[in-house]
């Protein structure tokens, strides 16, 4: 396993780490957790994501009680969770990043996981309707209170990423240490160009997610939506609206075909290619079998084996229609 600084923070992030969205508590029930999750420690994996949302709060539930079973010293692994669409109803704990909500969601998430503190929290959307100050200075709480060692951001903008840093300074504040982006072959813009100037200013770590854009660049859906996959699931039915476009269906058949030659699968070389962004610190895989993670984890060899001319192939391929 690759390990690699989470920005400026002072810990290291498995290249490779375990995520929750969609699998745990929707298509991996406790047993397989802790399955996967144990094979995954075992390769090197030390950080395991989820957030309050996913399943309505079961994935957190079902990693806890993983954990639990497993029985992990607490200093090996480094587990995240994150805040924003909330799972009670009220006019303050949906779509919000206010500090009520934020201060009493962090317990509720923390008796799902039976931890004392996450190592990191996002907030896992910008609140257009709370002010970045409120929403500063309350992860700053969290991560004094000890309930969070550090605290980051997912799909916000470099705008609001910059003044959410620079309140922090103002008022010396803990900073976010990461941002958690979508990032793949076809969707690459944020990471690559909004967000350049960020790296070296503020040493912004990526933990970034859908390496392999829902499956669509697994090659698997080429001759439809298998049954059981993701993309068969409700809210998916945008993965046929991709694969409908001649520019991008014929991408994901070269990714394939350059796969075949390098002696990997699509989703391996996929993978690869976010791995191979210096400003990357970890990429969030998925899994639902023992087998799909075997494949995430070949990854690591691929990229050490696949040369720059392959990646800068793969970047010519999707310039002008990645998003």
């Amino acid at each position: 396993m690759e390990y690699r600084r989470l920005g400026r923070a002072g810990i290291k992030v498995s290249a490779i780490s375990l995520g929750s969205w969609v699998t745990f508590g929707d298509q991996v029930d406790e047993d397989l957790a802790s399955s996967v999750m144990q094979r995954a420690y075992e390769a090197g994996v030390n950080f395991f994501d989820n957030a309050e949302v996913y399943a309505g709060g079961q994935s957190e539930a079902i990693m806890g009680a993983a954990l639990r079973r497993l029985g992990w010293p607490r200093h090996s692994f480094l587990v995240s969770t994150k805040f924003y669409w909330g799972i009670h109803p009220g006019v303050n704990t949906r779509n919000t990043l206010n500090r009520k909500y934020l201060l009493e969601a962090m317990d509720g998430s923390l008796e799902r996981l039976g931890l004392p503190y996450v190592d990191l929290v996002y907030c896992h959307r910008p609140d257009p309707e709370t002010t970045i100050e409120e929403t500063v200075f309350a992860m700053h709480d969290l991560v004094s209170r000890g309930k969070a060692i550090y605290w980051a951001v997912s799909e916000w903008s470099a705008a609001e990423i910059r003044q959410a840093y620079e309140i922090a300074e103002r008022h010396h504040l803990h900073k976010p240490v990461a941002e958690q982006p979508q990032y793949n072959l076809l969707h690459r813009k944020r990471v690559e160009v909004e967000y350049v100037d960020l790296y070296d200013d503020f040493g912004l770590g990526l933990t970034t997610w859908s390496p392999l854009y829902s499956g669509v660049l697994t090659g698997k859906y080429a001759d439809g939506i298998p049954a059981g996959s993701r993309a068969a699931l409700p809210g998916y039915e945008w993965v046929l609206e991709v694969l409908q476009d001649p520019q991008k269906a014929a991408a994901v058949k070269r990714l394939s075909e350059i796969a075949a030659r390098i002696g990997c699968t699509p989703s391996q070389l996929a993978i690869a290619f976010c791995l191979d962004n210096r400003n990357v610190s970890t990429v969030i895989t998925g899994a639902t079998s023992m087998a799909q993670l075997e494949e995430n984890l070949g990854a690591l060899q691929v990229h050490a084996k696949a040369g720059s001319e392959v990646f800068e192939e793969l970047r010519a391929l999707t310039r002008s229609i990645a998003e």
